[in-house]
């Protein structure tokens, strides 16, 4: 049994591609569900602004003439925003694509969608952890059905929050319906930033890649400050240049 304090919003993204830091979303859809158990859809498709390379219209079958007329990220932001108000998220390897994605759409537009306040339940984490397979094999494990039109937004938001509740009804005492629970489960990793640069080790701050990688991030900072410079120059995810910036700043304070 799914137990909810607050709404939980499983949702799926569409995008242009798999790169968070330079892709846009081109469809969206949510089921928002209540703590009395009522259920409430959101669906949208988005013109990305950008073209859709034909080989990921291949794979979720949105073109750009399907996108054409269809409004802008910024358009749909406030009402979206608000639909998502107060909710915990969910989806499948949501916390690895689907949630860094949204918040990178929303911080284009100096939207703070708060993700440190939030709870996520990723049930692709779950299935991992017990199992191990894509979304149509827990499909079938989880509901004993077959996934028909995978990678349809609302098909897979539908699909993965009965495989969800198919975990819950399988894994009974060892699996808690409780959203603290779900989230630190399908927590994989003790990441600062969605784009994996920065991660928390022993409650240090570290970069997670290239030269310095192990290395304090206030440390590099101090010994090589120019090297901040080259990341806010380059292409990567605003959330990890928010993080670090903070980061930057809070150094300044501490030594003053």
């Amino acid at each position: 049994m799914l137990e909810l304090k607050r709404p939980l919003a499983i949702f799926d993204l569409e995008a242009t591609g798999i790169d968070i830091a330079v892709d846009r979303i081109v469809q969206i859809s949510i089921l928002k569900i209540m703590p009395n158990g009522d259920k409430i859809w959101y669906n949208e498709t988005i013109n990305p602004t950008i073209p859709i390379p034909k080989k990921t219209s291949l794979i979720h079958g949105l073109y750009d003439e399907d996108v054409a007329n269809a409004p802008t990220f910024a358009e749909v932001a406030k009402n979206l925003y608000d639909f998502l108000k107060n909710c915990d998220l969910g989806g499948y390897n949501s916390n690895r694509f689907d949630i860094p994605m949204l918040n990178e759409e929303f911080l284009r537009l100096e939207m703070d969608i708060e993700t440190d306040k939030r709870k996520f339940v990723d049930v692709f984490r779950i299935f991992q952890k017990m199992e191990g397979r894509d979304l149509a094999s827990a499909y079938k494990f989880y509901c004993q059905k077959e996934l028909l039109n995978a990678h349809d937004a609302k098909v897979d938001v539908k699909a993965t929050y009965e495989v969800l509740m198919g975990q819950l009804a399988r894994y009974g005492n060892d699996l808690a319906g409780n959203i603290d629970f779900l989230d630190e489960f399908s927590n994989d990793n003790n990441f600062v930033d969605y784009g994996r640069r920065l991660v928390l080790e022993e409650g240090v701050v570290k970069f997670n890649f290239g030269k310095h990688k192990g290395k304090s991030v206030e440390e590099v900072l101090r010994k090589e400050p120019q090297y901040y410079d080259w990341i806010m120059r380059n292409n990567f995810l605003r959330d990890t240049k928010q993080k670090l910036s903070a980061i930057r700043l809070a150094m300044k304070f501490k030594m003053k």
